[in-house]
């Protein structure tokens, strides 16, 4: 067998987050996709006066509640990026709460592609990992996915 030498290989060095450049369109926007239970939510971030909009909608009119609010601004304001970026969003499918855990795991997908650096921090807060569970799909023969009916000994 012939010795491999570094000529015929090509360059495998791994790319350093500090040297990693912004995923960017043409309009200096990051997009990224967010999922959780079976909401899906699509956001395009930019750095701008803060303000976010959720499917036309400001968010203190599409989340009433202030926990859904909080929940989606948890990864800016753990950045320091709240008055920083501009977010506009659609999200679709399930309830508002599993709304909002889409917007909070897109948002942080999309400040990971505009600022990489973010990327370390982020991922230590566990706000990168997507939450897999979802509802469980219900049996015959039972009531719910689990729950059975009531025995009766007689």
């Amino acid at each position: 067998m012939a010795k491999d030498t570094s000529e015929n290989k090509l360059s495998s060095e791994p790319i350093s987050i500090d040297t990693a450049k912004p995923n960017l369109d043409n309009l200096g926007r990051a997009y990224a996709t967010g999922r959780r239970k079976t909401s899906v939510s699509r956001v395009w971030i930019k750095y701008g006066t803060g303000k976010i909009v959720v499917n036309g909608k400001p968010i203190n009119e599409y989340f009433l509640r202030k926990i859904y609010s909080t929940i989606l601004q948890d990864p800016l304001n753990r950045t320091e990026n709240l008055d920083k970026v501009e977010i506009f969003s659609t999200v679709s499918g399930g309830g508002l709460s599993g709304q909002a855990g889409a917007l909070r795991h897109g948002i942080s997908r999309a400040l990971v592609n505009l600022d990489p650096t973010l990327r370390k921090k982020l991922k230590q807060l566990g706000f990168l990992t997507r939450d897999a569970r979802k509802v469980e799909r219900k049996k015959f023969g039972k009531h719910k996915a689990r729950r059975s009916p009531q025995f009766s000994k007689r």
